[in-house]
């Protein structure tokens, strides 16, 4: 049966150390992906917020359009994509769709769909376009998604996720593990009721 995926795109779909070698580069560091223990990168750069935020905004075009593939992710994808429907959901601005969009057509990832929301709460996307399954690295995010909407959340393992999470939101630590358990939620699916088990 045809399911609608939810994914986001960075820390995701993309590798989560994709950043990185911005920061060290613009902010003189060398950290590394075990250093960033939250998600706020504030207490890491040496700058103020409104320093940084510039900085960023400046940056973001050429981090999205270099930032490297998760490992797995493209096979997993393309496994998906002849069966399901791929809505990418992200807190991207939307004045970053071209970049994001010429980053998949490089990447040869198929999508039904890229939908860039600008703001992390992506539960109104999710339940705007009816997404069965939902695919997060942000620990918030992911918690929230499975409150609001019922699914089930896959949240990929990274230093900066590392909170409790409720049952309904399952922790993998790799597109391969991923796609284990989807194939076995799937298999198990309950004739389009939306059970997390």
């Amino acid at each position: 049966m045809k399911k609608r995926f939810g994914i986001d795109i960075d820390g995701t779909v993309t590798c989560p150390t994709s950043l990185i070698p911005f920061l060290n580069k613009a902010f003189d560091l060398n950290i590394t992906l075990e250093d960033i223990k939250q998600y706020d990168l504030m207490p890491l750069v040496p700058v103020t917020e409104k320093e940084f935020a510039k900085w960023f905004i400046s940056q973001e075009p050429l981090i999205y359009s270099q930032s490297p593939l998760a490992e797995g992710a493209k096979k997993t994808l393309e496994q998906w994509e002849e069966e399901h429907e791929l809505f990418f959901i992200s807190a991207r601005g939307s004045h970053l769709y071209d970049v994001t969009k010429e980053w998949f057509i490089e990447h040869a990832l198929g999508f039904d769909h890229i939908e860039l929301i600008g703001a992390h709460n992506k539960v109104a996307a999710a339940k705007k376009y009816n997404v069965d399954i939902f695919f997060e690295d942000k620990h918030d995010n992911a918690v929230i998604l499975h409150q609001e909407c019922n699914i089930p959340v896959l949240l990929f393992d990274t230093p900066y996720n590392q909170e409790p999470i409720p049952d309904g939101v399952i922790r993998v630590r790799n597109w391969d593990e991923a796609h284990k358990w989807v194939e076995n939620w799937l298999k198990n699916y309950d004739n389009g009721s939306r059970s997390t088990r």
